[in-house]
């Protein structure tokens, strides 16, 4: 079986360690010679070290609990915690969890867990400082972030995913990649890197590179021209999905907001969406890319 066979066997089964399949990854960045992937592998197996890098799947949406005493042995125990009584330079960083665990210690908190969910301690610095405003009469003497594992199942899932896409598409452009001698080069160092951003880093508007298209699409003379030909090819492409509609709306609006500051935030859930379903809409989107970008403000 052949090394991109290995893989995508490991990253379907939910059998096979996360571990194994990136260990397997590592070996074919080598003889591919990529080093965006062998340096996104060694950070999943070894963990990230500076939170500026962290992906966004190892951000999860956290609330947080405590316990509280008070007057005359008065108190509250697993108490909600808003974060309104807390400053609100603090809201952001306590409302997330920064996983910047090795993928192995991941799955051990998932196969560990009887509860449901996890826990992440709040800096007891922080609670002795700010302890006494949240609840009128008490103190709080310990606090916490409650992660739930369906989340870091998510963000285990997120990583199989990516693998998976990755080595189906390396397998498109050659299937015998796996199996090349090192400084080879089975693959034009460019469409790999594209390969890369598209599946791995998520920067998929580098997937345009190159194209015929790209120059056509970029210096179309009015932004509704873009997003018609964008309708119309979608629609030529009689793709049909259970996010079609919602892919579709986004794209209106999209049209309906350029110029504005909620553009932005239209195009943010066009691009999330585009991510996930790359394979289907990527052929058909990828020429309009670079022209979407330069409207952003």
């Amino acid at each position: 079986m052949s090394l991109l066979r290995e893989i995508q066997d490991a990253a379907i089964s939910s059998d096979v360690e996360l571990t194994v399949a990136l260990r397997k990854c590592k070996v074919l960045a080598v003889r591919i010679g990529s080093e965006d992937l062998k340096s996104w592998v060694e950070s999943e197996l070894s963990g990230y070290n500076d939170m500026a890098k962290l992906p966004e799947y190892r951000i999860i949406n956290v609330f947080s609990k405590g316990h509280f005493s008070g007057a005359f042995n008065s108190g509250l125990r697993n108490a909600d915690i808003p974060l309104g009584c807390v400053p609100e330079k603090f809201r952001e960083t306590l409302s997330k969890s920064h996983m910047m665990e090795p993928i192995a210690s991941l799955e051990a908190l998932v196969a560990n867990s009887h509860a449901g969910t996890c826990q992440e301690n709040w800096d007891p610095d922080f609670v002795a400082h700010y302890g006494q405003k949240m609840y009128s009469g008490m103190h709080c003497m310990q606090a916490w972030k409650v992660i739930p594992i369906n989340s870091i199942i998510g963000t285990l899932d997120a990583v199989r995913n990516k693998i998976l896409n990755f080595v189906l598409e390396i397998e498109v452009e050659n299937p015998d990649a796996g199996e090349a001698q090192i400084n080879s080069n089975p693959l034009p160092q460019e469409k790999m890197s594209q390969i890369f951003n598209t599946y791995i880093s998520g920067n998929v508007q580098n997937v345009a590179t190159g194209s015929s298209n790209v120059e056509q699409t970029a210096t179309m003379n009015a932004n509704n021209d873009i997003f018609n030909e964008l309708l119309s090819s979608l629609l030529k492409a009689n793709i049909n999905t259970p996010i079609n509609d919602s892919f579709t709306g986004t794209v209106e609006e999209m049209k309906a907001s350029q110029g504005t500051s909620a553009f932005k935030t239209h195009y943010q859930n066009f691009m999330s969406m585009l991510a996930d379903h790359m394979q289907v809409y990527g052929p058909v989107v990828a020429p309009f890319l670079p022209a979407l970008a330069a409207m952003l403000p």
